[in-house]
């Protein structure tokens, strides 16, 4: 069952932690690209250009806030361009500079009103749930590896949101809170769930073993065990991998365990937030909570 790499934290709902995130990247690279020899003339003129506007270019470019945005892919584009790229016009670096500043300036403007609207709702949300008789949170963890759909993604979130799942983690290309269509695809759910966005998957899984967790990854192998046969401990965290290429192959080498669900027809996979849901209440069910 296909299930499934600096940190950046999104909304909890135990304790205080502070709200990062913001468009997933559109393209299929995981890794951010190489710079050349101009790199670093390109970044400090950049950065001129953006303290011109009134943006931080440090900011942007390591502060754990801006992990995963738009702001960041711009100003990552900028400095390290793709190679062989042909401009679509002659100008000199500092022109391109200040183009690229005042793209930056207005994507850094949408994501800070897009932040304070998110703040807003899930305080809101997160007051619910404090005084909900619900608000005891079960100790699993679901760890999204590079899944590139908005629509699996807020699935996913809705099932973690119902089955009171601890947290759940985002990485690379992942769309993440606080993102304009999560809030309609996971109808709501987003505001509940505590998440939190890695710039890897192997980042991700080295924290969260810090933490205590058992990591199991939710992939098609040789070696992998099916889920319903598999004792999965309180502290466990499950990796689920993109809708075309699984759990990437480092992830699983990081993995403790390997499950899958048996397929019975032609293909050899379930759509990510089917195998999501399915996993998720097992586990819940060898805990004995699913149903009380």
């Amino acid at each position: 069952a296909r299930g499934g790499g600096p940190c950046e934290m999104l909304v909890t709902l135990q304790g205080d932690r502070a709200l990062r995130g913001a468009h997933p990247a559109s393209h299929a690279s995981h890794q951010p690209r190489e710079g050349d020899d101009l790199s670093e003339h390109r970044e400090r003129v950049l950065n001129k250009a953006l303290e011109a506007v009134g943006v931080d270019g440090e900011a942007v470019a390591h502060g754990e806030d801006y992990a995963g945005t738009s702001c960041r892919r711009a100003y990552r584009t900028f400095v390290n361009p793709r190679k062989g790229r042909v401009p679509n016009r002659v100008e000199t670096v500092e022109e391109a500079a200040a183009r690229a500043a005042r793209q930056i300036e207005m994507l850094d403007r949408e994501f800070r009103a897009m932040r304070a609207d998110y703040l807003k709702n899930s305080d809101a949300a997160r007051s619910v749930r404090e005084s909900s008789d619900k608000r005891a949170l079960n100790p699993l963890v679901l760890i999204l590896d590079n899944v590139r759909s908005v629509h699996n993604v807020g699935s996913i979130i809705r099932t973690a949101e119902t089955a009171g799942v601890t947290e759940v983690v985002t990485t690379g290309i992942t769309p993440h809170p606080p993102h304009p269509k999560l809030s309609k695809t996971a109808l709501s759910s987003a505001g509940y769930v505590a998440t939190r966005h890695f710039d890897s998957t192997s980042e991700a899984i080295k924290t969260l073993r810090s933490e205590g967790y058992t990591i199991f990854g939710m992939e098609t192998t040789t070696r992998s065990e099916c889920y319903s046969s598999v004792h999965f401990p309180r502290d466990s965290a499950l990796v689920l991998g993109n809708e075309l290429t699984g759990v990437c192959t480092e992830a699983m080498e990081m993995c403790d365990r390997l499950v899958e669900i048996p397929m019975y027809g032609l293909k050899n996979s379930l759509n990510v937030a089917c195998a999501a849901s399915i996993v998720t209440f097992e586990v819940l069910r060898q805990w004995e909570v699913a149903g009380k």
